[in-house]
């Protein structure tokens, strides 16, 4: 299976890094194919509701959205990964989910997974981001969710290291693609 982690967070090494990394290793070991994007390393604007992409099926925009959205659809397994700012998913995350529009009815039989990091402990400081994260699922046809790993209560750089969510994402990294 093609396993695609896509990173939102503007800190390479960050703790949302971290974490997709840790659950691509655990996919990698059980024989998938992983890839990541980093967002923040892109150049994708955001949407400005024009609806050229109505009439051709690609945006007017021409940036590196159109290489996400290939990767998007071709995937089997996508990791969705933010960190929580003001209690909702980081700009990098919304600007990339709003350009799917295009092609988003081909982001189809997906699962997903949802990585969320925030420097309040409470799981509760993620319901607005994991809200966001939903309402994009139910645009797209035959999307599943699998799961959530909490990094809440990560601030600074690295703390995620000391967190249970660290071995956590490995470990279902591992299940991907029905490995035990």
């Amino acid at each position: 299976m093609k396993v695609l982690a896509v990173c939102a967070s503007p800190r390479k090494g960050g703790n949302s890094d971290v974490l997709c990394d840790q659950l691509l290793k655990g996919a990698s070991e059980s024989g998938n194919e992983v890839e990541k994007i980093n967002l923040s390393g892109l150049k994708i604007s955001p949407c400005v509701a024009c609806y050229g992409c109505r009439k051709s099926g690609k945006c007017v925009k021409k940036d590196d959205m159109e290489r996400v959205l290939e990767e998007l659809i071709h995937a089997d397994t996508i990791i969705l990964a933010t960190p929580v700012y003001f209690y909702s998913m980081d700009a990098q995350m919304k600007i990339m989910i709003d350009r799917c529009l295009p092609r988003y009815q081909e982001i189809k039989d997906k699962d997903f997974y949802y990585i969320i990091t925030a420097a309040d402990p409470e799981h509760s400081a993620a319901d607005e981001t994991i809200a966001g994260l939903r309402g994009y699922l139910r645009c797209l046809p035959g999307a599943k969710e699998k799961g959530i790993i909490y990094g809440t209560g990560t601030w600074d750089k690295g703390d995620v290291y000391r967190h249970p969510s660290f071995e956590k994402a490995y470990e279902i990294g591992k299940t991907i693609g029905g490995a035990k």
